[in-house]
């Protein structure tokens, strides 16, 4: 069984390993205890929701209902980490991240920086796309634009959503979550 311990949602680029070094590398505060997103004035005034075992439950419909839930992200990260593919996540975000970009300036370091972490052959944290894909993003990355790791991004998303995502649903992250968040009814 995980612990409810294990389970935060870390921040959404990079963060440090747990101290404790579990194996899911979360800090050691309990998914519940945090403030759910969807009620700023309640997390202002102290009052915290817990992650309910509808929301989580909700994850399973699609994947991009796991992707906009804050819990599901950490969650599904966690899992990612047990897989050692959290790239594929990280990458994703940081186009997410890169869409909303509104600096010119800024828009050539950034699309350099993705394109040199995640994209390149032999980057730091590589993901898995094709060559033609590479070579459309490496030429996009030329004359950057928000839309320049489109085709990239959408072919990492397809792969989460058909490879990591079914798995997360059977794994033992998921299914003990469910079992924690049901545990708290009864």
């Amino acid at each position: 069984m995980l612990p409810a311990s294990l389970w935060h949602p870390p921040p959404v680029r990079g963060g440090a390993p747990s101290p404790r070094g579990d194996k899911l590398g979360l800090c050691c505060q309990s998914l519940s205890d945090h403030a759910v997103g969807t009620d700023p004035p309640a997390e202002r005034t102290g009052q915290r929701q817990r992650l309910s075992t509808e929301e989580a439950t909700r994850w399973a419909d699609s994947f991009d209902v796991l992707l906009s839930h804050k819990y599901g992200l950490a969650a599904f990260r966690a899992f990612l980490k047990t897989e050692f593919s959290e790239e594929n996540l990280e990458f994703w975000l940081a186009c997410e991240d890169f869409k909303k970009t509104r600096s010119a300036a800024k828009l050539a370091a950034k699309a350099q920086r993705i394109f040199e972490e995640f994209i390149d052959v032999q980057a730091p944290r590589e993901v898995n796309i094709d060559f033609q894909t590479r070579e459309l993003t490496r030429r996009n990355v030329q004359e950057p634009s928000l839309s320049c790791f489109d085709q990239a991004q959408g072919k990492v998303h397809s792969l989460m959503e058909k490879d990591s995502y079914p798995r997360f649903l059977r794994s033992k992250i998921y299914t003990d979550l469910l079992s924690q968040t049901q545990r708290r009814l009864s």
